[in-house]
């Protein structure tokens, strides 16, 4: 059963609601009418509910905007029982009517904006949605306009492991109030001037171990062949059985993009002066780390921030902080 309020809307404008979708069936000829309903009923409904809850009489404009953004995702096949990302059918649900307030204000911009959200954060491998999705709901409180919904959620993409987003999020971040940015970064009562220059200074902020990416790809990991390693500034270029990426990671996470055999060979190789390795242990400054590799052969390079270490008896690449 649908909540009372939705139930009415869709009663007062049946002509209007079954118009726009035989519209869409023409657009969208595989657009599965079964599924569609299904995603009213666990998509639509909980957010127009929320919204009739908090603005009654923003619900009827809520619920036409939700209702064609809706049938554009069951189109594509995006959203729905058989979504190509149910993470997507979960923020409607679970996320969007935390938001009442707002959606009730700009239904379309939000909701595109969640939904934008939500089929990136899907097709990232190494990202945590639910974190980004936990994290966002927390905050909708404090939440006031939607470009600070959009900075707040580019700021816990971060955080959830989209490590590509540091720059553009740290920049959406000065945007926002300084108690907000702080709430974003879990560190309230803290400077957000002194958070935010610590946090550009060193991609490993609050991450002193590192972190290890990649492994076999028979066993459904990254890489064909143990992969070879150089430093860019932004990353690393990886070479793995004739293809090439470019791994970015920091504290929050390490996601893996598509690159050339060219990039490759323009990256550095080599490791600062305050590397070095004695066998299987790198000293890094005063640390010392054992690894869990054999020795010989191990593979070193770093960038200004991060030291990647390999070897010809793994598929993964091993993430250490410099700092």
């Amino acid at each position: 059963m649908i909540s009372p309020a939705f139930a009415a809307i869709l009663a007062s404008g049946r002509a209007q609601f079954n118009g726009r979708a035989a519209e869409a069936r023409r657009r969208f000829p595989a657009l599965d009418m079964a599924a569609f309903g299904a995603f009213l009923h666990d998509g639509v409904d909980p957010l127009v509910a929320a919204v009739a809850a908090a603005a009654p009489e923003r619900a009827g404009s809520v619920t036409l905007a939700a209702y064609d953004m809706a049938l554009e995702l069951v189109g594509h096949g995006l959203a729905g029982p058989a979504a190509k990302n149910p993470f997507l059918n979960t923020v409607w649900r679970e996320l969007a009517p935390s938001f009442a307030p707002l959606l009730a204000a700009a239904p379309v911009e939000v909701l595109g904006m969640l939904s934008n959200a939500a089929i990136h954060l899907g097709a990232v491998a190494a990202a945590r949605p639910a974190q980004w999705q936990r994290e966002l709901a927390a905050l909708a409180p404090q939440v006031a306009t939607v470009a600070q919904l959009r900075a707040v959620g580019q700021v816990l993409a971060w955080r959830a492991g989209v490590a590509h987003f540091r720059q553009g999020a740290l920049a959406a971040a000065d945007t926002l109030p300084p108690a907000l940015a702080l709430a974003a970064f879990g560190e309230p009562g803290a400077q957000w001037q002194q958070v935010h220059a610590q946090l550009m200074a060193n991609p490993w902020r609050g991450n002193a171990d590192g972190r290890e990416f990649g492994s076999f790809a028979g066993l459904g990991g990254d890489f064909g062949t143990p992969p070879q390693v150089r430093a860019t500034p932004d990353g690393f270029v990886v070479r793995s059985a004739e293809r090439h990426y470019l791994l970015v990671a920091d504290a929050y996470g390490a996601v893996l993009h598509g690159a050339t055999a060219q990039e490759f060979e323009l990256a550095q190789a080599g490791v600062p002066a305050s590397v070095r390795l004695d066998g299987a242990t790198v000293h890094v400054g005063a640390r010392s780390i054992a690894l869990d590799l054999p020795a010989g052969d191990i593979g070193m390079v770093a960038n200004a921030h991060t030291l990647a270490i390999t070897s010809p008896w793994t598929h993964a690449i091993r993430l250490l902080p410099l700092a």
